[in-house]
């Protein structure tokens, strides 16, 4: 048997995707999840032990029963707008409860640890193209949170010997390819579900916040990385800590931005559909391009993004959305 891996949210959207490269890959998967946001039956490869990972009685239960080898951590709560609106939720959840996973590893001997971390920690972009050297300067309390836990993490490196790979997010899209999992958050707030829920007729069409920014055809651009793709680089990511690899960040994205428009007009041709669009004011906050360097990962772990066009992403994406015997 292969080793034994915690997966802290693994009931969501990326972690059910990443227990189930795990499980594919040999190794044996335990998830920890309340089930805020995540989904029961999303757990199809691994042991779903029902619990948050900020209650330490949970904590010692599961690490004093398990030889586990390293933790995943997908738990963070992550809607900027809720992050405003409750900012202690979020410094709570994400920064104090993480603190907590990090004190029972340590208790009991796991120092190995992946954590899922977000562009969002860098703010405003300064150049065309986001390098992990890139200035953080977090404009709302997600992305403050999650680079809190990222200093947290240098200092628990430094003071104990926890080695960590910090994951900076960009866009996740996508689907399982074979169909067995997909995205499913309430509310949804992710441009390509929305897109393809309009596609679909559970949503009458699709808001674009603006066309007139500085880009080719006015609306915003994005990097989408597939879900798949993410949890490739996670997969290689725990093995440079298993092959006692030191403590790093990276970002992940593909590279290359495409605007909201071209999502909505790949989305039509992709689904035969005409999917309704409604203009609406700019939100605040939006940068016009936001596209991440990813040439660390690349040749650090040799990752290449193989789902990098937005034609597979959104085919995966718009095969779960037509999925039957789904529970919305």
């Amino acid at each position: 048997m292969g080793d034994s891996i915690l997966v802290v949210g693994g009931a969501g959207y990326i972690g059910s995707h990443m227990t189930k490269m795990l499980a594919r890959s040999g190794y044996q998967v335990t998830v920890l999840d309340n089930l805020s946001t995540g989904f029961a039956d999303a757990v199809r490869f691994g042991t779903l032990v029902e619990g948050d990972f900020g209650d330490p009685a949970v904590l010692d239960r599961l690490f004093r029963v398990n030889s586990f080898t390293a933790v995943m951590h997908f738990a963070a709560l992550s809607q900027v707008g809720e992050s405003v609106q409750k900012p202690g939720l979020y410094y709570r959840n994400n920064v104090a409860n993480t603190l907590k996973l990090l004190d029972a590893m340590l208790a009991h001997g796991v120092r190995r640890l992946i954590f899922s971390s977000t562009a969002a920690i860098y703010g405003e972009p300064e150049t065309a193209k986001l390098s992990e050297h890139h200035s953080q300067r977090p404009i709302n309390p997600y992305g403050r949170s999650k680079r809190m836990v990222e200093e947290i993490l240098q200092d628990y490196d430094f003071a104990y010997g926890l080695r960590y790979i910090s994951l900076r997010y960009f866009n996740a899209a996508g689907a399982d390819p074979e169909g067995e999992l997909g995205e499913r958050h309430e509310p949804e707030s992710h441009l390509i579900p929305l897109v393809l829920q309009a596609a679909s007729g559970r949503r009458a069409s699709i808001s674009v916040y603006g066309n007139d920014y500085p880009t080719p055809d006015g609306t915003c651009v994005r990097d989408y990385i597939h879900v798949w793709d993410l949890c490739s680089a996670h997969l290689l990511a725990l093995e440079h800590l298993l092959a006692n690899g030191r403590s790093d960040a990276f970002n992940l994205g593909n590279g290359a931005g495409v605007s909201v428009q071209t999502v909505i007009d790949t989305a039509r041709r992709v689904t035969g559909k005409t999917i309704p669009c409604v203009l609406q004011d700019r939100r605040a906050g939006d940068p016009a391009v936001l596209v991440a360097d990813s040439t660390k990962a690349r040749e650090l772990f040799g990752w290449t993004p193989r789902a990098d066009d937005l034609d597979t992403i959104i085919s995966h994406a718009w095969a779960w959305e037509q999925k039957k015997g789904i529970s919305w």
